[in-house]
């Protein structure tokens, strides 16, 4: 029990000290770790999510706070194709679009080499279902 106390209430440090200063570069952090457990746990139960319902669970800190996220989301794709991974980026859903994502969700596949299409249109609805598709069989055991 002890151990798990000093773990959890950690002596203060110095002012401007490294050890502050890896405090506060993990707290700047701390949404993307909450917003990769979101969409993992999205990933599993097969399911989208939009960016305001992310946003909420990461708790991003506003202002601009889709913005934040939308920039967080397209750092991850190319990060995903890179990979040769599916996008998880894909099961981010506008609530305004039908069940799509946000134009830039295209525009930046399409800067990938994986989309050529317009932002929205039966093209675009069946590339968004092939790669939830993709992504959704990926964590199928």
């Amino acid at each position: 029990m002890q151990c798990l106390a000093k773990a959890l209430f950690k002596a203060p440090t110095k002012v401007g000290s490294k050890e502050e200063m890896s405090d506060k570069n993990n707290a700047g952090n701390a949404w993307q770790r909450r917003a990769e457990m979101a969409l993992a746990t999205a990933q599993h139960a097969n399911q989208t999510i939009t960016y305001a319902e992310l946003a909420n669970a990461a708790e991003i800190p506003n202002p601009h706070r889709i913005h934040k996220l939308t920039k967080w989301l397209e750092s991850s794709m190319r990060e995903d194709h890179a990979a040769g991974e599916p996008l998880r980026a894909a099961m981010v859903i506008s609530r305004n679009r039908g069940g799509l994502p946000a134009p830039g969700f295209f525009i930046l596949c399409g800067e990938l080499g994986l989309y050529q299409g317009a932002v929205s249109g039966q093209q675009a609805i069946h590339f968004h279902k092939t790669a939830i598709t993709n992504l959704w069989q990926k964590s199928d055991p």
